[in-house]
């Protein structure tokens, strides 16, 4: 990975989850090669490793591993005390973690699949509100950015779980940017559209995933809502 041209996020701290990987992955390169330091969150251990070691070989800041399973609440709340401790405010939180579930009719929907979709993409959001809320009101221009899904917006068979809980995080996010919008904090939602993901290619098994643009393609978006100069709040920004 080149450098980028800018240093438009020199500074910051940002906080990205599900960043092992896809969108997430490609997120935190960028954002590093735009001067932010990153803090990683995803269960896989050695994911995050290839993430940061892709870093340094761009010559960026090392990043903040922080392997965790976002249904593990508890660890949420752990984690706004040990980011103030160590950095003493967050300036951007990337909520990019989701799982798909089951795509079935609604009434074959396990209950556990159920809990698991609701408490990865929309519970666990709320979680890392709560607890970075103080410490995204602590930057000069706090930046809280979550992942949505064309799903949301519309009604299809079998996609019951994923959808509602991502109706569900759009609503919760333009609640809290209500709540924001006397601040110097925003909150914003991002569709990154039809990317070439591993949630993708299990949604889509015989789609041809060279077909689709890279989750690279999708990382200048989610820089835009991070830069402080962004005054966008409460709104989704779609990606073509």
């Amino acid at each position: 990975m080149s450098a980028a041209p800018q240093s438009r996020l020199a500074g910051r701290i940002a906080v990205i989850t599900g960043a092992s990987r896809g969108i997430g992955a490609a997120v935190a390169r960028r954002f590093a090669a735009e001067g932010a330091h990153v803090v990683l969150i995803a269960r896989t251990v050695g994911g995050l490793e290839e993430v940061d070691d892709a870093i340094r070989e761009a010559g960026g800041t090392p990043a903040t591993l922080v392997p965790m399973d976002l249904r593990q609440f508890a660890a949420i709340d752990e984690l706004g005390a040990s980011l103030y401790e160590r950095f003493g405010r967050v300036d951007v939180l990337v909520g990019n973690a989701g799982v798909l579930g089951t795509l079935g009719p609604t009434g074959h929907i396990r209950p556990d699949d159920w809990a698991e979709v609701m408490d990865v993409n929309l519970t666990a959001n709320w979680r890392l509100i709560r607890s970075l809320d103080p410490l995204l009101r602590r930057s000069d221009a706090g930046r809280a950015i979550f992942v949505t899904s064309g799903a949301a917006a519309q009604a299809i068979a079998y996609w019951g779980a994923y959808a509602v809980s991502k109706a569900a995080l759009e609503m919760l996010v333009r609640t809290y940017a209500a709540e924001l919008n006397k601040t110097r904090a925003r909150a914003n939602l991002i569709d990154p559209g039809v990317a070439r993901t591993a949630m993708r290619a299990r949604a889509f098994p015989g789609e041809d995933p060279e077909s689709l643009k890279p989750p690279e393609a999708v990382a200048g978006a989610f820089v835009a809502l991070a830069l402080p100069s962004c005054s966008r709040n409460g709104e989704i920004v779609r990606v073509g």
